[in-house]
């Protein structure tokens, strides 16, 4: 799969690191102050291992507050022209919205990270198929109502692919996320992660994210800043299961995971 010029194999497990300026995100909100200290979080990002930094202006944690176009575009922008600029590295901007999503674009950014797939905002498919970039397209619903949760899910994952394509949007560009903390239970959200290759069979790149999320917290009992060896726990279910992409915070970490569990079985 190539992104923004890069080649992404389908031989590895790629990292994806999270990179959010937010106030309330609800792992790491406020953290970055300055566009200096976005940037040095950036260059540690990069030499940890993230071959992709996702840029994050909203919070989308339980319960969060929408903001408006006009402020999302002015936390993002200017952390992606600075990193694109200072850094060569792929970036997503984690964002539902067209407008945001263009701006974005027209800043740098290779890949629209969208937690609706494409759902909420009709304009977004448009605005994806226009600058020909890469799209992450994320199960999701407005509740969590199920009759056979893996299958149910997966059916509906195909269906927001289905309609990526009617868009325009090309096959090649596509990549999904099963959605682990929206619209499912803990229980449900343990179940993604064991059927995983059911998702996989779908048949396109896979993205997870699962890093730090309450999956973790409510299985093992324990606060957001204790659920590094959880996340851990879960990126090997990714490598194991060939998922192209792992969404994180701790990219050391998992970074240094991925090679020694890769080093084992790929050798």
């Amino acid at each position: 799969m190539i992104i923004g010029g890069r080649c992404f194999d389908d031989k590895r497990t790629h990292i994806m690191g999270i990179l959010n300026v937010t106030p309330d995100s609800f792992s790491d909100g406020g953290s970055y102050s300055s566009l200096d200290d976005v940037l040095k979080r950036a260059d540690e990002m990069i030499k940890e291992g993230a071959a992709i930094i996702d840029v994050g202006g909203e919070s989308t944690r339980p319960g969060y507050k929408q903001i408006s176009d006009e402020e999302e575009i002015s936390r993002v922008v200017p952390v992606i022209e600075a990193i694109t600029d200072r850094f060569d590295i792929t970036v997503s901007v984690d964002t539902y919205k067209s407008q945001v999503a263009r701006a974005a674009l027209e800043a740098g950014a290779h890949i629209v990270n969208d937690i609706w797939g494409l759902q909420y905002d009709n304009k977004l498919a448009d605005v994806i198929k226009e600058y020909d970039v890469s799209v992450v397209l994320m199960h999701n619903k407005n509740n969590s109502d199920y009759s056979d949760f893996v299958s149910d899910y997966i059916h509906e994952m195909k269906e927001q692919c289905k309609n990526a394509l009617k868009s325009g949007i090309s096959r090649d560009k596509i990549i999904l996320d099963p959605g682990v903390g929206f619209a499912k239970n803990t229980e449900q959200n343990l179940m993604v992660m064991k059927y995983i290759d059911d998702f996989i069979k779908i048949g396109y790149p896979v993205l997870l994210g699962t890093s730090r999320k309450s999956v973790i917290g409510n299985t093992l009992n324990l606060p957001v800043n204790e659920r590094l060896e959880g996340t851990l726990a879960t990126t090997a279910v990714a490598v194991m299961n060939d998922v192209r992409f792992v969404r994180v915070h701790d990219i050391k970490e998992n970074a240094r995971f991925i090679k020694m569990l890769e080093a084992i079985y790929r050798v």
